[in-house]
């Protein structure tokens, strides 16, 4: 995982020594047990899925009733959401032989049901591929000269945009497998038109075919119209690390989660690129943060390391309204799915080799 995400020390179980001597075979050292993961406030967990491998990645399909993983190993599995079944494995002998990690997973968002699910995913050796569900066949695949990190679609699905290890942002048309554009800086170095280093974080405005957003090592989140080479403004200041740029739909407040323990988690305006407020942090102490998201109208959610832990928070009072808590190891990514069937969205959590899915309660979610 060397130079992909920065990951967290692993969780170890405490001990405690005695005040006497203690020799090699001595058995005086008490282990404390470690702390299944669990639900504090607000949300209740609702299923627990062990995927073998460490999970690197994850989306839920448009209709919310499958969950794809990605997985360290280059392998994708499917799950059907209901009872937690893996229905599908996606990997072909380039996946199989090259073994690196699946960085991102995108469904696509327009897609006829008729012709079923389509799944955009990104590999750590710079392989891009089209996969279709039902068939667990790669119907498309092109290869990039980096490490792709992440990608996403455009509102409409026509187009998608990959990023990784260089600074360039491709744009690709989706019928064609073309690259279209590259955004990029302008080579010289006193402008910040773009970024310097390694992105992460993609988003798209849910408005608009053309706008996005993009941040990474470099320390800035940049402004695009991906028909244009190079950024329009910026923000300085926010570290992004994983997916962790969401746009309101509602304010066009943009939510950033940074890898960091001061400031992990700010809102800014997109209009006037002006910090609106820091989040604090819980009363548990910093986290890192990997993933953000705005969840409906009045909360947001945001997962990481350190802590291990994810927590739903209050948008008007910033506090923490329910948490999952004693996670085996830092979370990379996280996703949300609406159904009409629930008021309450269904969120999938990922760490170590397992996901996690909750569901918030309350009279704030019904």
């Amino acid at each position: 995982m060397s130079g992909l995400l920065v990951t967290p020390r692993p969780r170890v179980s405490p001990s405690r020594l005695s005040t006497q001597l203690l020799s090699p075979s001595s058995s005086d050292i008490s282990q404390e047990p470690v702390p299944e993961p669990s639900t504090e406030g607000d949300l209740r967990l609702e299923r627990e899925i062990d995927c073998g491998e460490e999970v690197m990645s994850c989306q839920f399909n448009p209709s919310g009733i499958l969950l794809a993983a990605g997985l360290i190993n280059g392998t994708i599995k499917v799950y059907t959401v209901s009872d937690g079944r893996c229905v599908h494995t996606l990997k072909d002998d380039q996946s199989i032989s090259v073994h690196l990690p699946v960085t991102a997973l995108r469904f696509h968002p327009n897609r006829p049901s008729s012709k079923g699910d389509l799944l955009l995913a990104t590999y750590a050796g710079g392989q891009v591929k089209f996969w279709h569900i039902s068939t667990q066949s790669c119907v498309r695949s092109l290869q990039e000269d980096r490490q792709t990190l992440s990608a996403t679609f455009n509102p409409s699905g026509s187009h998608f945009v990959t990023v990784g290890s260089s600074d360039e942002i491709l744009v690709y048309d989706v019928e064609s497998m073309t690259c279209v554009n590259i955004c990029q800086p302008s080579p010289s170095l006193a402008l910040m038109d773009g970024h310097r280093s390694r992105i992460f974080g993609l988003k798209f405005h849910p408005y608009s075919e053309e706008s996005f957003l993009s941040g990474g090592w470099d320390d800035t989140v940049q402004f695009w119209d991906m028909r244009q080479r190079h950024s329009l403004r910026r923000i300085s200041g926010p570290h992004v690390c994983g997916d962790a740029l969401d746009i309101d739909p509602n304010t066009e407040q943009i939510l950033i989660g940074s890898w960091r323990k001061e400031e992990s988690l700010q809102v800014w305006d997109s209009l006037n690129g002006q910090k609106i407020h820091t989040v604090s942090d819980d009363f548990r102490g910093p986290s890192r943060i990997y993933c953000c998201r705005w969840l409906g109208t009045g909360h947001m959610i945001a997962a990481g390391s350190d802590l291990n832990m994810c927590r739903i928070i209050d948008r008007n009072s910033l506090m923490t309204r329910g948490s999952l808590i004693d996670l085996p190891g830092g979370v990379y990514c996280l996703d949300v799915a609406t159904s009409s069937s629930s008021p309450a969205p269904l969120i999938a959590i990922t760490s170590s080799h397992k996901l996690f899915l909750v569901r918030p309660t309350g009279t704030a979610f019904s």
